[in-house]
């Protein structure tokens, strides 16, 4: 695992996930081998209870803090526990269609 990986994974503790996944997505994208620009997270906790998309959100950003600034992207996926229960999936991300395409 790589080092800003582990650093995100850690910080993202304070939300008390039930349920963490950060996945490196960067070699989807046209960027130098071995790169940590992009990122997909899935995270479920109970922190997101009664919280819209947006709120959510914002709290992972704070969790996360200056990391972001080390990254280029961040696909959230947040759940409360019951949701994560009914569905049990994340969106597949898309390919990425390079900068000005």
């Amino acid at each position: 695992m790589s080092t800003t990986q582990a650093a995100l994974e850690q910080a993202l503790q304070s939300l008390a996930p039930v349920h963490l996944e950060l996945v490196n997505e960067s070699y989807m994208h046209a960027v130098p081998p071995g790169s940590e620009s992009h990122f997909k997270l899935v995270i479920v906790s109970d922190e997101f209870e009664g919280l819209n998309a947006v709120k959510r959100h914002q709290a992972v950003y704070r969790a996360v803090g200056n990391l972001m600034q080390q990254i280029h992207a961040l696909a959230l996926h947040t759940y409360t526990p019951a949701e994560w229960q009914a569905s049990g999936l994340a969106p597949t991300s898309p390919d990425c269609l390079g900068g000005g395409r």
